[in-house]
């Protein structure tokens, strides 16, 4: 459906090439030979197994911080009023401002990358987790109380079950942050490998060859598609069990 509205746009507009190639221009692309003699292709899935990687270990980076911000919120009244706000401030800024500094603080390895898709990966888990830590049922809560229940045993037997659906919900938000994150922390100048410079050395070239940046989309775009779709698969199984889990 998607090609067939590509497709027609470009004939219904008449737009030329570098505003809008042909989709078979773009899969011939993968078939082009690169300046070492390598396929597109293969550059391809090196530099975006390279952005995968930073991407996993920033989302992984991101959702530990914000799952521990958040059980620290659900305990901790104080101590949700006093860092709410700067968790809360510190996405107000871009993302294009801090990656560069932390490229510079880090350097241009991998794990400067990670940490600028860890950036954007813990704000959404923080947020959503606290709110599924309090979203249990009164009567509950109450029960488990009276029945003398410590506050580890509240914790892991209601408030954590109860909020596994806000906490997945945050996790498909975070895992495509994460992979925009990663490549937003490539752009900077001296980054080697990764999607963030297939991109910026397409864009170079792209009036005549706008197809290269057209695949080079594709390919990231696929990389945040995967991650959202194994976070997905992941909650259908956790779920799922949580909800037909006998209590104990």
């Amino acid at each position: 459906m998607i090609a067939l509205i590509w497709e027609a746009a470009k004939a219904l507009f008449a737009l030329p090439s570098y505003q809008l190639p042909h989709l078979h221009e773009i899969a011939l692309d993968f078939l082009r030979e690169g300046a070492g003699g390598e396929r597109w292709w293969w550059i391809m899935t090196q530099n975006a197994s390279y952005t995968a990687l930073e991407s996993l270990i920033g989302f992984a980076l991101g959702g530990v911080t914000g799952l521990v911000l958040a059980i620290g919120f659900a305990h901790s009244r104080w101590l949700e009023r006093g860092l709410l706000p700067y968790v809360v401030a510190s996405q107000t800024v871009p993302i294009l401002a801090i990656a560069p500094m932390v490229v510079v603080w880090l350097g241009t390895s991998w794990f400067s990358k990670a940490v600028i898709a860890a950036y954007l990966t813990f704000f959404p888990v923080t947020v959503n987790m606290s709110r599924g830590l309090r979203a249990v049922d009164p009567d509950a809560l109450a029960l488990m109380r009276a029945l003398a229940a410590s506050s580890r045993q509240v914790f892991f037997k209601l408030r954590f079950p109860a909020a596994l659906p806000y906490l997945f919900t945050a996790l498909r938000l975070a895992a495509t942050a994460s992979v925009i994150g990663a490549i937003v922390g490539e752009l900077p100048v001296g980054s080697r490998f990764g999607m963030g410079v297939v991109i910026i050395n397409a864009a170079q070239y792209y009036n005549w060859r706008p197809a290269n940046l057209w695949a080079a989309i594709l390919v990231s775009a696929v990389i945040g598609i995967v991650f959202y779709h194994a976070v997905a698969a992941v909650e259908r199984r956790v779920v799922a069990w949580s909800r037909t889990a006998p209590a104990i």
